[in-house]
């Protein structure tokens, strides 16, 4: 397989805040920001396998400031790492207030996802190019995250056996 670079699948989506997605006070819902955050992760594992993918995990999910009704949602989501058929994917929220013009970042988050063969089991995915000092970072993070997560399953498992 050849490999692919994290600008190849990269993506940028905006969601308005309307009425439906905030709370009486004009908060946007936490679930509508993970709804949001989860298509747009998903969409770059599809376009980076070409196939079916399955979210595994939301590794962390930071919610820095609040958004807003009426306020414009920006998600930027990127590939970070790469395994035989798990990709991570980092996802920036940010919310621009449309009369004042001003950006802040609002959430970030990074997922996992699988990609699926025809038959529902994880099938090989093409390899992450680090074509820059950024992807050469971002996928040494997610390393460390990969390589936590399993500490923590295998903690998790030994601890259900006792």
């Amino acid at each position: 397989m050849e490999p692919k670079s994290a600008h190849d699948s990269e993506i940028i989506m905006t969601h308005l805040v309307l009425p439906q997605d905030a709370n009486p006070a004009g908060n946007l819902h936490g679930g509508v920001i993970l709804k949001h955050i989860d298509t747009a992760g998903g969409v770059v594992a599809k376009k980076h396998s070409r196939g079916n993918v399955v979210t595994v995990s939301i590794d962390r999910m930071a919610f820095k400031e609040p958004a807003y009704m009426g306020e414009l949602l920006t998600f930027k989501a990127s590939l970070n790492y790469v395994g035989r058929s798990s990709m991570e994917i980092g996802v920036r929220v940010e919310a621009e207030n449309l009369r004042t013009g001003e950006v802040r970042h609002t959430n970030s988050a990074y997922l996992t996802y699988v990609a699926l063969d025809e038959d529902s089991r994880p099938t090989p995915v093409p390899p992450l190019r680090l074509e820059t000092p950024t992807a050469e970072r971002r996928f040494k993070e997610a390393e460390f995250r990969r390589k936590r997560r399993q500490v923590e399953r295998e903690l998790e498992a030994a601890d259900s056996r006792e």
